[in-house]
């Protein structure tokens, strides 16, 4: 339950960085004098914030492969940062496996997406994962 609090803290902050150009650090800090978190909380909160910040890149990438069609400022702020933690935690984080990433964010998506959201965030995701898995089986498959 505690890193369900993680992600949809991670998810006002991100959503609040597409609106200001403020650091993921300083943003948290800020929120958390507003609204106290668990010590717990806020610190899976930045591991994965500076996280995302760090991978940014690769993860905007794989959403813009997986989503034939469309340009990723044509995604809502609350989808795109859904699939931003989603794809973090499925193939960046170590301590969660990948089904659970797609699950939580389906979860997340249900409480602050849109009608569409929960199928969108799942096609994505779903997509993202076997794209990820087939480019894995064929690079090692190249280097053996």
């Amino acid at each position: 339950m505690r890193r369900r609090k993680a992600r949809e803290l991670a998810l006002r902050i991100l959503y609040q960085m597409e609106t200001n150009s403020e650091d993921t650090v300083r943003a948290l800090a800020r929120y958390c004098e507003s609204f106290p978190y668990q010590q717990e909380v806020i610190d899976y909160t930045k591991d994965v914030l500076t996280g995302i910040e760090r991978e940014k890149g690769a993860i905007d990438g794989f959403i813009k492969d997986a989503c034939d069609n469309w340009r990723l400022d044509r995604i809502t702020y609350v989808d795109i940062n859904i699939l931003r933690l989603g794809i973090y935690e499925m193939l960046f984080s170590e301590d969660v496996p990948p089904k659970v990433a797609i699950d939580e964010a389906i979860e997340i998506a249900k409480k602050y997406g849109n009608e569409d959201s929960r199928e969108f965030i799942n096609g994505v995701l779903d997509r993202v994962l076997k794209d990820f898995y087939k480019r894995e089986k064929q690079a090692g498959s190249k280097g053996q």
